[in-house]
């Protein structure tokens, strides 16, 4: 088994050609030698050369070799039980794993954080839907969709900001309807069913693989060393299992970069010192956690020479919504000259939300505010606002790097740009070869 983190990149250049199954996850070493420290999924070979970068995708050998990726931690798979779920409300002291056995059950998870993270909500949501049908007991086609239509309206009132969330659900509504759910016929319950589970499995791979795609752009874009600054927790356990802002960082560690990441601990609910310091400390990338507050004093320390955030929802205009708090530190890069980006797969653009005024900012429980774990930390009858989300106007965002590739100012062209076009990295797993 290879472990992606320790390759490191050879002389030269080395040809790179793969595919996927969806039933095996793993990456195995294939014929050629030597193995580049750094893996692109999808059905396209890449040559990596040190000095010059990332060259134009190349036709693929007549006999190609299949590299298979390994999850870095399973935030969530689908199993004959249920939907399994590590739960990120225990971390990072307990590795808990809990299984939602019903959709409302998803749903909950969802709600609670045990599941949390953009790109890990929507496919959680898929999941759910694909569950609640096989689930179902409706013997006729006017029930099934009835049913189908409460599941699906179940699971998108969870979190309003999300725009992943909506994303998958459309798409599952989308298979329902393909598979002949607008029909009468009773016997098309099971090819539903079938069908449902599949997209939504679909749904899981293609995030993997858009994370490693997002990777390779990004990775290009990091220094070749210093401190990395980042907010929330934007990696594998935001995503089906390897990140998006992190998945940078990752893939820019495999080329051999020399990176140490400070990771705000990202108040009320702390994803930063628990998840984000958890999962990279697993990885062996060097990590230190500082309060929201360090940030700016660390970065005219000249600590930080990049800040890496995920999204929630990407705007037409290049607006993002992400975890409260991501303003300050835009701001206060853009004060001390720092390049600030943001990694988010398509699935996060919302092409048909025109700016970042009119995204839905979530409101959560004031206890998550009021109490440290059961300790209470603010008096009673004080007033508590707590917000999940702020949005960070595009003047501070310096690239938006996406599977598709990379979007600079002005955002309204370039995202029209990579929605409107054949993208490198625009496919869905029904193109893979098996």
């Amino acid at each position: 088994m290879v472990n992606l983190l320790e390759l490191k990149p050879p002389v030269a250049t080395t040809t790179l050609a793969f595919s996927c199954h969806s039933d095996d996850l793993r990456l195995h070493r294939g014929e050629e030698e030597p193995l580049l420290g750094h893996l692109l999924f999808g059905l396209f070979v890449f040559e990596q050369d040190r000095s010059s970068g990332l060259r134009e995708p190349q036709p693929p050998p007549p006999r190609r070799q299949c590299f298979k990726l390994e999850v870095m931690i399973k935030t969530l798979e689908w199993t004959a039980d249920g939907v399994r779920f590590i739960d990120q409300t225990r971390l990072p002291t307990e590795e808990i794993y809990l299984t939602s056995r019903t959709y409302r059950e998803v749903a909950d998870a969802i709600v609670t954080m045990v599941v949390r993270g953009a790109p890990a909500i929507g496919v959680a949501a898929a999941l759910g839907v694909a569950l609640g049908a096989r689930d179902s007991q409706a013997r006729t086609m006017a029930d099934f969709r009835a049913e189908f239509d409460v599941i699906c309206n179940t699971l998108a009132a969870t979190r309003p900001t999300a725009v992943n969330l909506f994303w998958a659900i459309a798409r599952m509504r989308e298979t329902f309807a393909a598979s002949g759910g607008a029909g009468d016929d009773p016997g098309s319950i099971e090819k539903i069913r079938d069908a449902l589970l599949a997209q939504a499995q679909r749904m899981y791979l293609e995030d993997i693989a858009a994370c490693e795609q997002m990777g390779a752009h990004g990775a290009l874009l990091m220094p070749a060393s210093g401190g990395i600054l980042t907010h929330c927790n934007a990696g594998a356990l935001a995503t089906c299992g390897y990140g998006t802002a992190l998945g940078v960082i990752r893939s820019a560690v495999a080329l051999g970069k020399t990176i140490h990441v400070y990771a705000d601990e990202t108040r009320p609910f702390l994803q930063g010192s628990r998840l984000t310091a958890w999962e990279l400390n697993k990885d062996g990338i060097p990590t230190t956690v500082i309060s929201d507050n360090m940030a700016g004093a660390m970065m005219a320390q000249g600590k930080i020479q990049a800040v890496i955030v995920g999204a929630d929802r990407i705007a037409a205009n290049g607006d993002v919504a992400n975890k409260i708090g991501t303003y300050t530190v835009a701001v206060l890069a853009a004060e001390h000259k720092i390049p600030f980006y943001v990694a988010a797969p398509w699935s996060t653009v919302d092409i048909d939300t025109p700016s970042g005024a009119t995204i839905p900012i979530e409101q959560r429980n004031p206890r998550e505010v009021t109490h440290m774990g059961e300790r209470q930390v603010v008096p009673d009858g004080v007033k508590v606002e707590n917000p999940a989300f702020d949005v960070t106007p595009n003047r501070f965002i310096n690239a938006i790097i996406t599977e598709r590739g990379v979007a600079r100012a002005p955002y309204q062209e370039s995202l029209a740009k990579l929605s409107a076009g054949r993208a490198l990295a625009n496919f869905t797993f029904n193109n893979l070869s098996h």
